[in-house]
């Protein structure tokens, strides 16, 4: 679990190395930046034309030491599209990202808690009124982390 008030996802840029979290899609991707005492830097959803250059900008925000992505859909296109696009290379990691997007629901409501009545739906009930992807990108890191965990 990652460590981030839900009134500010978005910290200040370190020294400390970072990972990249992609979740590409043909229209929209999420993408999010965790560091390795697994804070949550930044997390957004953006339009898949922007995301090369949103890339270019966080790896120049952020000492991005790798990027993670999502291994289903569009994947093995957009890894071909960072390895010619990037200016500079960046190492990708393939996570399987079966059954993400369930998870990123859940993990919406623990990040957002509903308030007021809307507490009292239940939270299958409930809609989301944005897109997770970003949400998804933050469990792809996590699940490269577990993997490393369990690899050691």
């Amino acid at each position: 679990m990652l460590s981030s008030p839900p009134s500010q996802p978005d910290l200040p840029p370190s020294d400390q190395p970072v990972i990249l979290g992609f979740d590409p899609g043909r229209r929209k991707c999420g993408l999010a930046v965790i560091g390795v005492d697994r804070t949550l830097r930044y997390h957004k959803v953006i339009e898949a034309e922007a995301a090369i250059a949103t890339i270019q900008h966080l790896r120049q925000q952020f000492p991005i030491s790798l990027l993670v992505m999502g291994d289903q859909t569009t994947a093995k296109d957009w890894k071909q599209r960072l390895n010619h696009e990037l200016v500079e290379p960046l190492r990708v990691v393939m996570v399987d990202e079966r059954h993400s997007t369930l998870q990123a629901r859940d993990r919406y409501w623990q990040m957002y808690p509903a308030q007021g009545l809307a507490s009292l739906i239940p939270q299958s009930f409930r809609t989301i009124s944005r897109p997770i992807d970003d949400i998804v990108a933050i469990l792809l890191i996590e699940r490269y982390l577990e993997r490393l965990v369990d690899e050691g």
